[in-house]
């Protein structure tokens, strides 16, 4: 994904990040996947999941966090 397309998304921040800054997590959504990118390096390197990979992985964590 380039610079522009980035730009394009809706990105926002973790539930679970402060607001005094620091580590913080972003994350859009669009219709192909889930794009996950740190705050702090906005430009910098993101990553993407289709949205079914992105949905098992949240269903493990929530059944493995008890």
């Amino acid at each position: 994904m380039n610079t522009e397309q980035s730009a394009q998304l809706n990105w926002f921040k973790s539930s679970y990040s402060g607001d005094e800054g620091g580590e913080c997590v972003e994350v859009a959504v669009d219709a192909t996947a889930i794009h996950i990118r740190d705050s702090k390096e906005r430009s910098g390197p993101q990553l993407a999941f289709q949205q079914t990979a992105w949905a098992e992985f949240v269903t493990n964590l929530k059944r493995h966090r008890n």
